[in-house]
């Protein structure tokens, strides 16, 4: 089904595949009629050229690249032009989309979501921007539907930023490096290995891209194998799948951890753009003659059947059919696994879905930006028509990632199908994709077409022993299920005709509804802010010493953006950083906003020039440690600050909030063995945290432990490739710590304290 190769691969003409092995250059010459380096040869990828069309560097070993749009959602554009705004913000540059479909439902907190809608809508007036209201579409729908362009590139500040299928090469990263496109910055990047994801065959009738998709994140996720990396889908496959039938693929290449995507474009992405009324916007893009790539994913279309990944993480996939014959032993997996990794004080079971040897679940949901798609709501129309859903306590609930496609299924009948069965069919949103809309009751189980299946993504609280799960499916598969009443059930066991229904696009509704500038500032508009919009507190420079006090210590294989600040009904506090931060590891470690806010009080003493042991008694034995071994070290030169310990953090979504809530606590470092992405490590950096790494297993310190780091400030900026700390107390432990490669402007970051502060200081 999936075929992971242990070297790069040469591609020829599009399709044939030769390996880079001692002797290739006889199949080389047989199969193009000449040999070629690696390094030439990669530049004939379909990735080589759009990243060398927009690099500003000269160099493609470092990249600074200017992106053609950018995107947020009502999640963190507030933050995102705030910190612009503070660093000298006057027009948006190039074309930029509020779109707001996370916090659209405006039931938490009072006036504070409409609020930022409000922001949102003055500031695409002020600046110059787009602005999409709630209800109407989800953020990568717009974007596919009036954005995407052959051969662009876009930057969103969500990790799901995907529109590689329709020849845009799009990346989610978070908030800070959209304030730089915005001051006409650039992304700066080493040149990022390309893989090749080699598609061939036709699925099954049945299956559907998430199935495809499950298959591959099963196969790269664990290994690595395309973390950090451009994948680009190639192969003769390619041609047989429908445009959306690629974009649900697509999508889901964000949980594989890669940086990017791009596909081979065809007649099919043509149509797609001439239905939307943008033919000018297609781009043919192919792979040159002879193409390098790193690596290769092999997929047998024809091979792949219904998928579901279990809770906790999309990589945690299987057949629905292995499920079915090895239910007990799987769902023993789960539990474990549960118990393991959630540090769970209440009991967890999925043994109690099983009723006559089938496994049943309480929910299903099909939605956002994986499922919400036109042909995805009519394949499971297709399936569930004529039949119901039943009246007991299984529901199933649709939600269209577009008023544009919601429109057509109510033209072509489709929606009178899905609502006949027992579905509610409501409008785009993206709540039960980060736990802000339908939660199940405690203990119960969701099938869902959306992104991720995180704990308490599906709005359930561990800490407050409320606990449900979800698993990940496709829509096919996920009706069949509803037509047996929640009774887990692969499409392909159903004989179902599917009619293919043509789409017809309505601009009309965008027309009549979405705020476009084109490109036109109103400076004299003023800026609607409501009492929840919160400036960004001060943060000051990096001094010359730290005093880090490990306040978390998580030892889990990989700590999600979720386990650091979590979803769900938190997100309505986004534009409060300080009312947001009391949200910080509560999941995973409540007691850490405790610990971090008296270490960050008594830094404010430090800082006003008084006595920090006045708050924080502990310090006195610390310092006195500190200064016993460095006798220049005192409270003058040496801040003080917080920590945590991660194995792996960051995995998830790109929200700046995981890195930005920690330093509004007084965080100054994260020490991690590795960092899951790339877009979280960057939050660190632009927040003016130390991503430094430790490279063994085994810990010198532990939670409470006070590291000393002796000249921290030299050591950023003279660019020490290893710094000693001391663990206070006991200097016959010290622990060396990387901070890995930084860029000249990251370490002046870092130094400065924050983007903002760079941003201030350089006016």
């Amino acid at each position: 089904m999936v075929k992971l190769y242990d070297h790069g691969v040469y591609l020829i003409n599009g399709e044939d595949i030769i390996e880079d092995v001692p002797g290739c250059a006889d199949a080389l010459n047989a199969a193009a009629g000449r040999t070629i380096p690696a390094e030439e040869a990669k530049k004939a990828t379909i990735s080589y050229g759009i990243l060398s069309s927009h690099n500003q560097s000269g160099s493609m070993e470092k990249l600074q690249i200017r992106f053609d749009r950018l995107t947020s959602h009502d999640i963190t554009y507030v933050g995102i032009i705030q910190t612009a705004r503070a660093s000298g913000l006057t027009k948006f540059p190039i074309p930029y989309v509020l779109t707001n479909c996370h916090n659209s439902l405006c039931a938490v907190g009072g006036t504070i979501n409409e609020d930022d809608h409000m922001f949102g809508l003055t500031c695409a007036r002020k600046y110059g921007g787009i602005y999409v209201p709630p209800h109407q579409a989800v953020i990568h729908q717009y974007a596919r539907e009036m954005l995407a362009c052959g051969g662009q590139m876009i930057l969103g500040s969500d990790s799901h930023t995907r529109y590689g299928a329709l020849g845009t090469m799009a990346m989610g990263e978070g908030g800070p490096e959209l304030v730089k496109q915005l001051l006409s910055k650039t992304y700066d990047i080493n040149m990022p290995s390309v893989i090749a994801v080699y598609l061939e065959g036709t699925p099954e009738k049945g299956v559907g891209p998430q199935d495809v998709a499950l298959a591959v994140i099963k196969a790269v996720f664990a290994n690595g194998y395309v973390n950090n990396k451009v994948m680009e889908f190639v192969g003769p496959g390619v041609a047989g799948l429908s445009a959306d039938f690629r974009i649900g693929v697509d999508v889901m290449t964000t949980e594989t951890t890669c940086l990017s995507s791009i596909w081979k474009t065809d007649d099919t992405i043509r149509d797609f753009y001439e239905i939307h009324g943008r033919p000018g916007d297609y781009r043919e893009l192919a792979p040159g003659g002879i193409a390098y790539y790193d690596g290769m994913v092999r997929v047998d279309l024809g091979k792949v059947k219904p998928m579901i990944a279990m809770p906790f993480h999309p990589s945690n996939a299987y057949t629905i059919e292995e499920l079915n014959e090895n239910l007990d032993d799987i769902l023993n997996d789960v539990e474990k696994k549960a118990r393991v990794s959630l540090g769970l004080q209440t009991e967890y079971t999925l043994h109690d879905k099983i009723r006559d040897g089938r496994l049943y679940v309480e929910q299903a949901i099909i939605a956002g930006c994986a499922g919400g798609g036109f042909e995805n709501l009519c394949a499971a129309a297709d399936i569930i028509r004529g039949r119901n859903i039943g009246c007991e306590a299984f529901t199933f609930s649709v939600y269209p990632a577009s008023m544009p496609i919601y429109m057509e299924l109510v033209r072509n009948g489709v929606a009178a199908d899905l609502i006949e069965a027992g579905a509610v069919v409501k409008t785009a949103f993206c709540g039960p994709c980060f736990g802000a809309g339908d939660t199940p009751s405690n203990g119960a189980l969701s099938i869902r077409h959306s992104t991720r299946n995180f704990p308490n993504r599906e709005g359930s609280k561990l800490q407050n022993g409320q606990i449900a799960s979800v698993a990940l499916m496709d829509a096919r598969s996920i009706a069949a299920t509803a037509a047996n009443h929640g009774c887990l059930t692969p499409a392909t066991e159903l004989d179902t005709e599917y009619r293919g229904q043509k789409y017809t696009f309505d601009s009309s509704i965008y027309a009549n509804r979405v705020f476009d500038s084109r490109g036109m500032a109103e400076p004299d508009t003023k800026i609607q802010l409501g009492p929840n919009i919160k400036d960004w507190p001060e943060m000051i420079p990096l001094q010359e010493n730290l005093l880090l006090k490990i306040v978390s210590e998580i030892h889990d294989p990989v700590t999600t953006t979720d386990e650091l600040i979590p979803s769900g009904e938190t997100s309505s506090y986004r534009s409060n950083p300080l009312g947001l931060a009391e949200f910080t590891l509560s999941r995973k470690d409540p007691a850490y906003v405790g610990r971090a806010k008296e270490v960050r009080a008594a830094e404010k003493e430090r800082e006003d020039g008084k006595s920090p042991e006045a708050v924080l008694s502990e310090l006195a034995d610390v310092m006195k440690s500190a200064s016993a071994a460095f006798p220049q070290a005192g409270y003058s030169n040496t801040g003080i600050g917080s920590a945590i310990f991660a194995v792996k953090p960051g995995d998830g979504s790109a929200r700046e909030q995981a890195a930005s809530c920690q330093k509004v606590l007084g965080g100054w470092a994260n020490i991690a063995n590795s960092y899951a992405t790339k877009r979280y490590r960057s939050n660190l950096i632009n927040w003016g945290m130390l991503p430094f790494l430790y490279d063994q297993k085994e810990l010198p310190f532990s939670n409470g432990d006070y590291l000393f780091i002796p000249g921290i400030r030299e050591a950023v900026e003279k660019k020490a490739p290893e710094i000693t700390a001391y663990i206070a107390g006991d200097p016959r432990r010290p622990a060396t710590l990387r901070l890995g490669e930084l860029t000249d402007t990251e370490r002046t970051i870092i130094v400065k304290g924050c983007l903002i502060n760079y941003y201030r200081d350089e006016k």
